[in-house]
């Protein structure tokens, strides 16, 4: 038995991108955050939808909706390692184990938690993903600045998130899933 379905260690824009859409289809989703994003010294001129914004304030927004959909944000809660365990994945925190079938890293350029998990590495020294952001470790993921050399950007990482949980409800629903939402859907 799992704690959650898919375990999110970081909660920036590629963290809560992913957190949003595994929680908005139907998987109990759970965020470990430190709230050492590096949207605290960030201004948005350059995310798509947004004229301007404050990346603190960005971070407020962003967190308020993926609560909205039921994510369990821990928040201030650093993942001390992610190890497979036969069935999934252990993700170790300061204050317990938590048990998850899919696992999210999306630590921004720290990159130690995908090593100590056995995570594929390319020549640049980045984890090594493909195109739906899993790494060479079956259903984890790898997001944002980690799998990037230098092509560090908030909505790259937001769009990185994405992907991953599309694929890990592409794996839960046995074909390819996708999320799109009509007008009708907001009412």
């Amino acid at each position: 038995m799992t704690d959650t379905d898919v375990a999110v260690v970081g909660g920036g824009p590629a963290g809560l991108s992913a957190a949003l859409f595994a929680a908005k289809n139907g998987l109990r989703t759970t965020v470990f955050d430190t709230d050492e994003t590096w949207m605290h010294k960030a201004h948005l001129f350059n995310y798509l939808g947004i004229e301007s914004e404050d990346g603190s304030a960005f971070m407020d927004d962003s967190r308020a909706q993926v609560d909205e959909f039921g994510v369990e944000r821990r928040q201030n809660v650093a993942v001390t390692s992610v190890a497979e365990n036969g069935g999934g994945f252990t993700v170790s925190t300061e204050d317990g184990e938590h048990e998850a079938q899919y696992v999210v890293l999306a630590t921004g350029a720290n990159r130690d938690l995908a090593a100590e998990l056995g995570c594929g590495f390319t020549d640049e020294d980045v984890v090594d993903v493909d195109v739906t952001m899993e790494t060479t470790v079956e259903d984890a993921y790898a997001t944002g600045a980690m799998v990037r050399a230098e092509e560090w950007q908030a909505i790259i990482s937001a769009g990185d998130g994405a992907a991953a949980a599309l694929n890990v409800l592409t794996k839960e629903k046995g074909e390819h899933f996708h999320d799109f939402d009509t007008p009708a859907d907001a009412e």
